[in-house]
């Protein structure tokens, strides 16, 4: 990585009260499954995966987002259950609406079209939307420890979303950069 650039990503954060119950999860892999990755970021639904940016033309990024998003409606979204990337992932499962896939879509085709932010996974790949409570630390053998008590472990929320999150990277952990209000 330059060492002039950080790291930035875009997000969907729940409201604080659904996040709130979500990092309560990650705590609990942390204390029992020694997981403690997924608390280094708030509780999101990753629209543009980490990507580098020089702090001088955050303005730039800003600008960008902040266009796009006046011309985004709010985004409904539903989290039920658990699911899984075995044997390394476990996540809150989002439910795939045609309102989530079009934002990201669109994001990430208007992020390449004007600034050239792109993510080559993500042309080889679906999206699959997830808030991840466990993963990289996880073990393999924790893995197979947790996910029997997830795989059927009831939860489910319903909220809108109405704004986009930059979130930044400050060697530690995420923070929260700036956000943009979604038309309403």
């Amino acid at each position: 990585m330059d060492k002039t650039k950080r790291l930035f990503f875009i997000a969907l954060l729940p409201p604080q009260e659904i996040q709130d119950s979500i990092t309560e999860i990650k705590q609990y892999f942390a204390e029992n499954f020694s997981s403690r990755a997924a608390l280094k970021s708030p509780p999101h639904i990753t629209l543009q995966p980490p990507f580098e940016w020089h702090p001088d033309e955050i303005s730039q990024l800003q600008d960008t987002l902040s266009q796009f998003a006046l011309k985004r409606d709010r985004v409904p979204i539903s989290l039920s259950g658990f699911s899984a990337f075995p044997e390394r992932v476990i996540y809150v499962n989002v439910c795939k609406t045609p309102e989530l896939w079009a934002i990201h879509q669109d994001l990430q085709n208007y992020l390449e079209g004007t600034i050239g932010i792109f993510d080559p996974m993500a042309k080889t790949r679906p999206f699959a939307p997830h808030v991840t409570v466990a993963f990289r630390d996880l073990t393999k053998p924790n893995f197979k420890a947790a996910w029997p008590q997830f795989k059927t472990r009831q939860l489910y929320f319903e909220f809108i979303i109405s704004q986009l999150t930059l979130l930044i990277h400050d060697g530690q952990k995420w923070n929260i950069c700036a956000q943009f209000p979604l038309n309403s």
